[in-house]
């Protein structure tokens, strides 16, 4: 299990918030940091851990959208590599964000249309930029008994459950998966067992989970759980981010 780091920006500054709360430009904050992006990924290259995430939290049609963009990329050109980009990636801007220095785009979104896979989109990013440079986000909230991805600042239920027959289909187009468990992101309230359960049956490529991890308790229940497949990412209960958890100490755990 490796710790993925994490560089979510919103209204062009970092923060850490409660997923679930995501709606055009209101957000339930945890966390808004005095340093910039590229602070976070000066800091990361530093420790020597890459695979992180820079996710930007603003739509396209925000006014605060393109003070993010910038800060991401500068993000991108202090870690050349080192981070992925994730945040209104489609086939158009894609290759842009791999230009500046990113290792993987990250899709949700372009692929996951009209509650359905578009598999006209899913082929058109692949070819665009390569299997081994993108990353399919499949956060998810739980809806009766599954979980379900979801899109649009993860407002917007997809007709697509986790399952392991979706995970396989769907590794075979990219590097690596990102999930948030969104209903715990941001909450620092404990891992979603069940999801990290059914996650940790697809072992083909990296996934990275995301969402409610808390303490180290988490940690280990995460790596127990996971069958030490699953790679992490700690946001809000990080010291970085004004959390409990030493990040050094977290270094040390993965």
């Amino acid at each position: 299990m490796r710790f993925r780091p994490c560089i979510d920006i919103h209204n062009g500054k970092v923060k850490q918030i409660v997923g679930g709360s995501l709606q055009d430009d209101n957000v339930r904050e945890n966390f808004v940091a005095e340093q910039d992006a590229k602070f976070y990924a000066q800091l990361y290259r530093k420790s020597g851990i890459s695979g992180g995430h820079i996710i930007l939290l603003n739509p396209v049609t925000s006014p605060y959208y393109e003070k993010s963009r910038q800060q991401a990329i500068e993000a991108l050109h202090a870690y050349p590599q080192g981070l992925q980009i994730g945040g209104s990636i489609t086939d158009e801007n894609a290759k842009e964000y791999l230009r500046e220095g990113a290792s993987h785009v990250i899709v949700t979104s372009y692929v996951f249309h009209d509650g359905q896979i578009s598999y006209r989109n899913l082929e058109q990013i692949k070819n665009t930029v390569g299997k081994e440079h993108l990353v399919l986000d499949l956060s998810c909230r739980k809806k009766g008994n599954q979980y379900y991805i979801v899109t649009n600042r993860w407002q917007t239920f997809t007709n697509v459950a986790i399952t392991p027959e979706i995970l396989t289909e769907l590794a075979a187009y990219c590097d690596e998966f990102l999930i948030h468990a969104v209903d715990a992101e941001g909450k620092s309230s404990g891992i979603e067992i069940e999801l990290v359960k059914l996650l940790a049956q697809e072992t083909t490529i990296p996934i990275t989970y995301a969402g409610g991890v808390g303490s180290f308790e988490d940690l280990c229940l995460l790596k127990r759980y996971g069958r030490d497949h699953l790679d992490v990412t700690v946001g809000s209960a990080l010291d970085l981010f004004g959390g409990p958890m030493k990040y050094t100490e977290v270094l040390k755990f993965s």
